[in-house]
Order: structure tokens, then C-alpha cells, then sequence
């Protein structure tokens, strides 16, 4: 028999999310049954609630962020057992065979990965729905080991926007020495500075916003750089090995070309979609730099980081919220009114 979930869905782009009553799957041998403890409010749950991509289906639950407690494993399972803290990211499965899952990079799978909600499960056909309930099924293989020590509230953002900025940090190799700069202080931003700093390296913020400074020190920044500043701007030019840029919506980045060092990469990893202006290719070829892309991270890496936050004690900065104050959540994420992630208490919803 399939499970009666409680949790908080959206009917439609234009309906605020309110309490529904839906189905969950029967457990698998391989599946793990999660209580969830804490849910973070993630920029693209209210992209997808809104259908801002055009891709949405209706019922959704959202909610990718997620931290919980085990409650029982299916008969096959090993690596986990009731009482267990885990996490659940923005993935619940994966085709497992082609070449980039094979190389642990289930985000590329070839054959789409299947998405924590919003999404279709290739095996029964059922919809997935996420994180803003009270419990959720999933394939073992897709669940993560929380460390010990770690705040649960302050870790569910890791499963989204902790991996989002590791996954270009460890690909481009940073360490001590590597000169870093972070576009945008946001919930990716924030946790960019943290993760980079911890991780030995110098780091910069670029910033379109006076007074983020004293914040941007306090999470690691060892400069800030008004990018609307020609002057600091210039003083840049040259310094970086890495630039992970952030920023969610349309925006010119060829400014920040030029603060690129030889062989330099500047990643996006928080836009979808088309950039203007037009890329301008010179600083490019003058200098062998690049232009690349990054999404979430795979599962061997989703835990590599969490084990390194467990080590340097670092969690998101977060606002913990009621279930109830979600749609009054979205409309201050809209404004940037928040510092930097809001995270549900799901022990509110059955208040």
C-alpha cells in the first residue's frame, strides 16, 4: 500500500502552496523512509511553484534541501538504519549506467536524472514530490550520511546550495594559493566565500551593493569589489583562477573577463538560460580563458562536502521559519529579504 503523506503543495503558477494530503510509494528493498526534520527554501522551489521555467506539474510539493531522521530501510539496505541523520538533495535516482553516472556524476546523467520533485519517477510512473512534508522515500543510493555535530537546521541548504559552489571548487582544484572570486552575496554566495576560505584559498566578493562588507569579511572574504567601480575593478585585472558566479538572472559577465589569470575559468551556477550581451570572445583567446558551466554535484561529492563541513564546522546562515510562513518566505526571497536561506521546521506542520 502506497503512504498518506501530509506536507504543503501548489495547485497551479498562480495558487499559493497550502496543506495537501498525498501519496508516497511503497517502500523498496533498497528504498530508505526519511522523517523530515528540516527543509530548505531554495530560489528554484519558487521558480518551479511559479512554472517560471515552463515545466512545471501540478500537484507540487517542492522542497530539495533536505535533512531528516530514518525511520526503517527496506529489506536490502545497509548503509543506513533507523535513527540515522541524513540528507536528501536535489536528486532522488539516476539511469546508474551511463558514462556520467558511472563516473559518480549523476547531475549529468545522460538518461536525466530523476529530480527530488517536480519530476516523474522512472520506475513507477509516480510523481515525485519533496521536502516540505513529513516524510519522504528514497533509493539509498541517493541519501546522504549527516556528521555528527553538524546543526540539522543550518545543514539542509548544503544539499543544494553547499554542493552548487563545492562541485567548481573541487573540479578547478582549489586550495591554498588559488585566488578565488564569488558574483553575488546570496544563499549560493555566501556559502562560496565559506567554502572556498575553508578550503585555503584567497577570496574575493564582487559586489553590486555597497555596505555588504562587514558580512562578506565575517564569511570569509578577504576583498570586496564594487563591480560597478572601475577603478577596483581594474585593480583586479588578472588576479583569478576561479570565478563562480551566482547571480540568478539575466546579467552581463563580461566585466569580469578581464579579472581572470591565465587560464582562468569563470563558472555560472546560478542562471538558466540566454546571457546578455553577446560574449565578447577577445579576453578569451588573449589568455586562454574560459567560460564553462556547473550544476549541483554528484552524489560522492554531495557527501565529500558535507564530511568537510563536519570537519569546519560550517552550516548556512539561516532563518528558521513555520511551514505556514512559506508563501510570505517567497515574496521576501523575491526582495533578497533574507540572510541567506530560509529553512523549515517541519515539526510546524503538524502543529
Amino acid at each position: 500500500m502506497n503512504m498518506h503523506v501530509s506536507g504543503y503543495a501548489t495547485q497551479s503558477a498562480k495558487d499559493n502552496l497550502a496543506p495537501l494530503c498525498f501519496e508516497r510509494r511503497e517502500p523498496r528493498v533498497n528504498d530508505v523512509v526519511i522523517e523530515v526534520l528540516y527543509c530548505g527554501v531554495c530560489h528554484s522551489d519558487l521558480h518551479q511553484a511559479r512554472n517560471d521555467w515552463n515545466n512545471s506539474i501540478y500537484p507540487m510539493v517542492p522542497g530539495h534541501e533536505i535533512i531528516g531522521r530514518v525511520t526503517s530501510v527496506g529489506s536490502k539496505v545497509t548503509r543506513f538504519k533507523p535513527g540515522d541523520q541524513v540528507g536528501v538533495g536535489c536528486m532522488v535516482d539516476s539511469c546508474q549506467h551511463c558514462a556520467a553516472c558511472e563516473q559518480g556524476l549523476e547531475q549529468y546523467c545522460e538518461d536525466h536524472h530523476t529530480l527530488t520533485y517536480n519530476d516523474i519517477d522512472r520506475h513507477d510512473r509516480m510523481p515525485t514530490f519533496g521536502g516540505y512534508s513529513e516524510k519522504i522515500v528514497v533509493s539509498d543510493k541517493f541519501v546522504l550520511k549527516v556528521p555528527d555535530g553538524l546543526d540539522l537546521a543550518g545543514a539542509a541548504p548544503l544539499l543544494c546550495a553547499g554542493i552548487t559552489t563545492w562541485s567548481p571548487l573541487r573540479h578547478w582544484k582549489i586550495g591554498k594559493g588559488s585566488k578565488v572570486a564569488v558574483i553575488g552575496l546570496g544563499g549560493l554566495g555566501h556559502m562560496g566565500l565559506k567554502l572556498a576560505k575553508a578550503m585555503g584559498a584567497e577570496v574575493t566578493l564582487f559586489t553590486r551593493s555597497p555596505g555588504k562588507e562587514q558580512d562578506a569579511r565575517r564569511l570569509g572574504a578577504d576583498r570586496i569589489v564594487l563591480s560597478t567601480n572601475e577603478g577596483q575593478m581594474g585593480a583586479v585585472k588578472g588576479r583569478f583562477d576561479l570565478i563562480i558566479d551566482t547571480v540568478p538572472y539575466v546579467h552581463d559577465i563580461n566585466p569580469y573577463l578581464s579579472t581572470l589569470s591565465l587560464n582562468g575559468t569563470l563558472v555560472l551556477v546560478g542562471y538558466l538560460g540566454k546571457l546578455e550581451p553577446m560574449l565578447n570572445t577577445i579576453p578569451l583567446i588573449i589568455g586562454r580563458k574560459s567560460v564553462a558551466g556547473s550544476v549541483i554535484g554528484g552524489i560522492a561529492e554531495t557527501q565529500e562536502m558535507l564530511d568537510f563541513c563536519g570537519e569546519h564546522d560550517i552550516t548556512s546562515d539561516i532563518e528558521v521559519i513555520r511551514i505556514q510562513d512559506i508563501n510570505e518566505a517567497y515574496e521576501r526571497m523575491l526582495k533578497s529579504d533574507v540572510k541567506y536561506r530560509f529553512v523549515i521546521d517541519m515539526a510546524s506542520l503538524k502543529v
